[in-house]
């Protein structure tokens, strides 16, 4: 996908730091990359993983800020669970909101008191981090849009097929949440979704969605 900018090393402490605590989710993904093929992994840190090689292709110059954030946006996020909430639009708004709020301060909590970090990180960064976290100012601000792309890339090529293959998922559903994830879109998202190498399925469902913009 493409390379990323380097970051200083304090800035790798940090993202390493932040996939030690993403290692403790007990639930597992498969890695299909070259090399790892069938490997199992934590499934949060496999996620940001992912959320880094898109960002290289989405943003290869982010800056050190964006890259913790990318990394940071699910962060512990097994703690809190959807099913905690209820099964409906305004419950799972109300999860969203609460799990970037909380996956926020725990970054930001992890970045400013961990001794291994030296230099310790400016607080303006550890506060940009959280804010990006947050998505805040999303469509006014690139870095939060960016952020935007690289989790609807992420979820269209790791998350799609196994999420279209729910039983609870008619067609209908599938092509009205295509929608919006479209729409959280920016155009550079937009073309890097479709040089995506997708299940054809998958393909003809986009098509159906763009279709009804």
């Amino acid at each position: 996908m493409g390379t990323i900018n380097e970051v200083p090393a304090n800035y790798e402490t940090a993202l390493r730091l932040i996939d030690e605590a993403h290692a403790k989710d007990e639930r597992t993904a498969k890695v299909r990359e070259e090399g790892e093929d069938g490997k199992e992994i934590p499934y949060e840190l496999h996620y940001a993983r992912k959320m880094t090689r898109w960002l290289a292709a989405r943003k290869p110059d982010a800056s050190p800020a964006l890259q913790l954030a990318c990394r940071a946006q699910h962060f512990r996020r097994w703690e809190l669970p959807r099913s905690n909430y209820p099964m409906t639009r305004a419950g799972y708004l109300t999860w969203r909101a609460k799990q970037k709020s909380v996956a926020a301060a725990q970054v930001a909590e992890l970045l400013s008191s961990s001794p291994e970090i030296q230099p310790p990180l400016p607080r303006e960064v550890i506060d940009r981090v959280a804010a990006l976290v947050r998505k805040e100012n999303l469509k006014d601000d690139e870095e939060t849009q960016v952020l935007e792309d690289v989790a609807c890339l992420v979820f269209l090529d790791d998350q799609f097929d196994d999420f279209e293959s729910k039983a609870e998922m008619d067609e209908d559903k599938i092509v009205g949440i295509l929608r919006k994830t479209w729409g959280k879109m920016s155009g550079a998202g937009h073309a890097l979704a479709l040089q995506m190498e997708l299940s054809d399925k998958a393909k003809v469902l986009i098509q159906k969605a763009l279709l009804q913009e």
